[in-house]
C-alpha cells in the first residue's frame, strides 16, 4: 500500500510565515499612519501659534506673543516676530520629524492705540 502523504508539498509553518508578513506590514502602515496624523497636528499647532503671537501683537503685547506662542508650538519650533510699521509678520517653523519640515504664517495689522483720557 502506497503512503498517500508522498504525494503531497509539505505546507506545514507556511501559515506562521504569511501570518508574520501580514503583521509586520500592518505594523509598518499603522506606524505610517500614526506619524501623519502627528504631523498633522504639529501643523494645526504651528498655525495656531503664529496666529496667537500674531493677534497679541496687534494688540500691543508683544512681550507676551513669543511666550504664548512657545507654549501652543511643538517642541523645538521656531518663532519669528517682524513688524514694519503697522504690518506684523509671524513665522513658526518646526521640524517633528528628521524630513518633515511645518511652516506657517500669519500676518496682522496693528490695532490703534486708545485715545488718551481726559
Amino acid at each position: 500500500m502506497a503512503d498517500v502523504r508522498r504525494g503531497r508539498d509539505n505546507d506545514s509553518g507556511m501559515v506562521t510565515v504569511e501570518a508574520a508578513i501580514a503583521l509586520t506590514a500592518f505594523i509598518a502602515v499603522l506606524g505610517i499612519a500614526l506619524g501623519a496624523i502627528s504631523a498633522a497636528i504639529d501643523q494645526l499647532r504651528c498655525t495656531d501659534a503664529a496666529r496667537e503671537a500674531a493677534r497679541l501683537t496687534a494688540r500691543g503685547e508683544s512681550d507676551k506673543a513669543t511666550s504664548a506662542a512657545r507654549h501652543i508650538a511643538p517642541d523645538g519650533a521656531t518663532i519669528h516676530v517682524t513688524t514694519d510699521g503697522e504690518e506684523i509678520h509671524v513665522s513658526v517653523t518646526a521640524t517633528p520629524f528628521p524630513g518633515i519640515d511645518l511652516h506657517a504664517d500669519a500676518y496682522a495689522i496693528a490695532e490703534p492705540a486708545p485715545a488718551p483720557s481726559p
